[in-house]
């Protein structure tokens, strides 16, 4: 099992920063690919940025050289830092975290979500 636990959303205005936090308990070993996912009201869910077995960051369009990415592997945390925030940026925000199953499947793990609102 994994859990992960989210931290850091908040209200902040345009042009602002954010830094939103993710905590991995349990088997993080097995995690292969992190990363940060988001929900706009009447939207779908959507990729903001993710890693896939430690290699190079892939972004969303809308948040490239806005949001970066980054982990500390002993403390099993990862980042989301958000810059020049704008209010089309207001959404939940998902931690994310693929496992690897030793039947060779992968299995998805979600955090609860956070709250970030940009005001205009």
């Amino acid at each position: 099992q994994v859990q992960l636990v989210e931290s850091g959303g908040g209200l902040v205005q345009a042009g602002e920063s954010l830094r939103l936090s993710c905590v991995a308990s349990g088997s993080t070993f097995t995690i292969n690919a992190i990363g940060w996912y988001r929900q706009a009201p009447g939207k779908e869910r959507e990729s903001v940025a993710t890693i896939l077995n430690g290699g190079t960051p892939n972004y969303a369009d809308s948040v490239k050289g806005r949001f970066t990415i980054s982990s500390d592997n002993e403390k099993n945390t990862w980042y989301l830092q958000m810059n020049s925030l704008k209010p089309e940026d207001t959404a939940v925000y998902y931690c994310h975290a693929e496992r690897t199953l030793r039947s060779g499947g992968y299995l998805q793990v979600w955090g609860q979500g956070t709250l970030v609102t940009v005001s205009s």
